[in-house]
């Protein structure tokens, strides 16, 4: 049994390939002995990382064989049909959706986060393509509203759930060998990135910092999703917190590092999608700050919201919500209901996939 996959795999991105590495956990799950082959932006790290055949995202002949030879096409994870952060990144998408149809491969949106897609060209060619899928699952209802406004109604859809909520949590062993551990003092994790040119939110977070720092101990983590993005941003607001404990890490971690690293702290203030859901897995306090729908969704996901906007945020906004959930007898998020909804809504997508190849098969 061949799969392809298609997503925003082998640029560094630690939450993508956190999808990756869920969404191949729970196919091989369901049949260990499947041929994946997973379209990268860089083949060696992902055969590499995971363990699988990869192909250059610009190499169309070998993305052609291999699309001409599978069972299925999954348009897999993250925000992929969206143009705010590329306006070209949509079409490639679609590009690679419309050659599988072409060649009568079944696709599957895989727990997509869709939009915002602006402008009427962009909307109607997304619409003319998603209506010649097999299946879409989407990760929160906001994408399910994005569908609907597009008037996609072919193919049936699942709102289900973003696959990295179906991890298990990661020993604490990496974390600990990294962040150490100290008698009294509050590890918060930050996970920060560049954004469009915005800057106020560093000065805000930096001032936030040193405040939560005249009433509690801590000592600050800054956790990089994606290095080349978050190592900047992050050295900033470390000169701006001069007042402040802070550690910076600069390297590229793997899922379960990551897991590790947020593991070992009290509180996560993150601008990082999966960050959040990282702390999430691991059972720790969150704090999000939006700049994409996709945060304030998973935080409506969770009964959360975002303590701020990346345009607007206020340093006294960050402090309260960060000494309130420092100094609060927190209630575990993944022994919640709502938890534990997700993860079996997040587990869903392989079973749907496999239910798909079936189909066709007969």
């Amino acid at each position: 049994m061949r799969i392809v996959i298609s997503g925003y795999y082998g640029s560094g991105n630690a939450g993508d390939e956190a999808m990756l590495d869920a969404i191949l956990g729970a196919l091989t799950n369901f049949n260990p002995n499947l041929e994946i082959t997973v379209i990268s932006i860089n083949p060696h790290d992902t055969k590499q990382r995971h363990n699988v055949n990869a192909v250059s995202h610009l190499d169309i002949f070998a993305i052609v064989k291999a699309i001409f030879r599978a069972d299925l096409l999954i348009s897999g994870g993250g925000s992929l049909l969206q143009n705010v952060t590329s306006r070209r990144s949509l079409y490639y998408y679609l590009g690679i959706i419309m050659l599988a149809i072409i060649f009568r491969c079944p696709v599957m949106l895989y727990a997509q986060g869709i939009g915002p897609i602006l402008g009427s060209f962009a909307g109607r060619f997304t619409t003319l393509a998603l209506n010649h899928v097999d299946l879409i699952t989407v990760r929160d209802q906001g994408s399910l509203t994005e569908l609907n406004q597009l008037k996609v109604t072919r193919p049936k859809i699942f709102c289900t759930a973003d696959p990295v909520l179906a991890l298990n949590p990661a020993s604490l062993d990496f974390g600990r060998s990294i962040i150490g551990q100290g008698e009294g003092v509050k590890i918060i994790g930050i996970a920060v990135r560049r954004w469009q040119g915005f800057e106020k939110f560093k000065i805000q977070l930096a001032e936030a910092l040193n405040n939560i720092a005249k009433t509690v101990k801590i000592k600050v983590v800054f956790i990089p999703m994606q290095p080349s993005f978050d190592v900047s941003a992050a050295e900033e607001i470390v000169t701006l917190a001069a007042d402040v404990d802070c550690l910076l890490l600069k390297d590229q971690y793997s899922t379960r590092q990551l897991l590790s690293l947020v593991g070992c702290t009290d509180l996560l203030i993150g601008i990082r999608l999966h960050a959040l859901i990282f702390a999430g897995v691991q059972n720790i306090p969150l704090i999000g700050i939006s700049y994409d729908p996709k945060i304030d969704r998973f935080l409506d996901s969770i009964g959360e919201m975002p303590v701020g906007d990346i345009e607007s945020i206020k340093a006294e906004d960050i402090a309260k919500a960060a000494l309130d959930k420092l100094e609060a007898n927190y209630l575990t998020i993944n022994e919640s209901t709502i938890w534990r909804t997700l993860k079996d809504k997040a587990s869903l997508n392989a079973e749907l996939a496999f239910d798909l190849i079936k189909k066709h098969s007969i």
